[in-house]
């Protein structure tokens, strides 16, 4: 999976994207790619907490689309049980300031990468920093 992951960031990096812009997310500065309305957000300098998970510069946190002032897309959460980025489901709205807010429910997991029966509402929270 993160393979799979690490490629298609790779693929998408290849080509040109029409702006890059960079965002803070949780102490993480992240890298916005934008596609036509294709949206990648990648880690671009992970906080301390998201490299102890694991997570590297480039790593997906999400890849969808935007429609209007909407994203739809899938994200990813690094857990320090598992050894791959468990994806799921998030939509959100794009805010003056900017901001971006996706928001998603997800399954929680145990040691073992064993899911524990709990879902998890995750708030996905990306302020504009600067543009490339």
């Amino acid at each position: 999976m993160k393979k799979s992951l690490m490629f298609f960031s790779v693929l998408l990096m290849a080509s040109t994207a029409i702006a890059d812009s960079f965002w803070d997310h949780n102490g993480s500065t992240m890298r916005l790619q934008d596609y036509g309305n294709k949206r990648v957000f990648t880690y671009e300098y992970p906080s301390v907490k998201m490299q102890k998970a694991g997570v590297h510069q480039g790593d997906v946190l999400f890849n969808g689309f935007k429609k209007g002032d909407k994203y739809y897309g899938t994200a990813r959460v690094f857990s320090k049980y598992c050894d791959d980025s468990l994806p799921y489901k998030v939509n959100g709205n794009v805010y003056s300031g900017p901001k971006v807010v996706l928001i998603g429910t997800r399954d929680s997991y145990s040691a073992g990468c064993i899911p524990n029966g709990r879902k998890v509402t995750d708030k996905l929270v990306f302020t504009y920093i600067s543009s490339e």
